[in-house]
């Protein structure tokens, strides 16, 4: 088994990321979140590049990660491309409000030169817009707004975090370097659309390649990411795993199989998970007949990719 991860070029961004990129997103410090030391954020972001991860994605509204991996990696900076996102309210606006957003170009600015002081940088790899509708982009202009960034050479490439039902029209805009998209083999709806933004030569990032993770392992998990895992044991794909690996590595090799995923992005702060997460990368895709199985059987528990027209 090679020890060095296997890379993609993320469509016209050029960026050659590793397939695991790492997720800022526990570095997060809100209220109810869990807390965790700097030693911890230091640890995990140095072991995640010494790994040979090279794609570090964060947001602006992801409390103290920016800062900490300003402080931290900051003097690895040629180690590892950066993605962030904007759009997003600051931690203070954001307590005891409904909306964590903004959609204006004041407060895109706002995020983008905070989250250049914040990283200690000049510029960031990846700018994404952090969930806006189609509706919020047009009234906001937040098109322009990112080119206008890019212009500057605050920005090297363009991108947005989104979904079904917005999806498709971003792909019809053909505007962005890159697309963020959740999925996963308990959430398959934007299955087929990314392989229409793969061959549209557009780079495509996954979030939620594990949902969260396998639960019981320490894992929080959400209303929602149980009612997910309930289908992982409806489907059996217990039967499918080989033996002693565990359901979290089998996610996301399931994930990583897709063959126009370029990179998925695993947010952790146990150095266990993430080396769990590297050992699952280097092991391969699943076999052939283990991939389309573990589909016939989700699709027959109504766990189905959405069709792209």
């Amino acid at each position: 088994m090679s020890t060095r991860l296997p890379t993609a070029k993320l469509g016209r961004t050029g960026l050659r990321v590793a397939r695991l990129g790492y997720g800022g997103a526990d570095i997060l410090m809100v209220p109810g979140g869990r807390s965790v030391t700097e030693n911890q954020v230091k640890t995990i972001l140095n072991t995640a590049l010494d790994s040979g991860i090279n794609l570090i994605d964060t947001a602006n509204c992801y409390g103290r990660s920016e800062e900490l991996i300003g402080k931290y990696i900051s003097n690895r900076r040629s180690e590892y491309y950066l993605a962030t996102k904007c759009g997003c309210t600051s931690l203070d606006e954001w307590r005891g409000k409904k909306s964590i957003h903004i959609w204006t170009k004041k407060n895109l600015a706002r995020c983008l030169d905070e989250s250049l002081d914040r990283l200690k940088t000049d510029y960031v790899d990846l700018m994404q817009l952090h969930n806006p509708t189609v509706g919020e982009c047009l009234r906001g202009e937040l098109v322009d707004t990112l080119k206008d960034m890019r212009n500057q050479g605050k920005v090297r490439s363009i991108g947005v975090s989104t979904s079904i039902p917005d999806l498709p029209v971003f792909l019809e805009w053909d505007v962005f370097d890159q697309l963020q998209i959740p999925y996963s083999a308990l959430q398959r709806e934007n299955e087929e659309w990314i392989t229409k933004a793969a061959e549209m030569g557009i780079g495509t990032v996954i979030r939620g390649g594990v949902a969260r993770g396998e639960p019981g392992v320490g894992q929080g998990h959400t209303g929602n990411a149980k009612a997910m895992w309930r289908k992982f044991d409806e489907a059996k794909l217990d039967e499918l795993r080989e033996n002693r690996e565990s359901k979290t590595v089998f996610m996301l090799r399931f994930t990583l199989t897709h063959p126009d995923i370029h990179s998925t992005i695993v947010a952790t702060i146990n150095q266990k998970h993430l080396q769990e997460n590297v050992r699952a990368l280097l092991k391969g895709p699943l076999p052939a007949d283990v991939y389309e199985e573990s589909k016939r059987r989700l699709d027959a528990v109504g766990v189905k990719s959405a069709e792209a027209t």
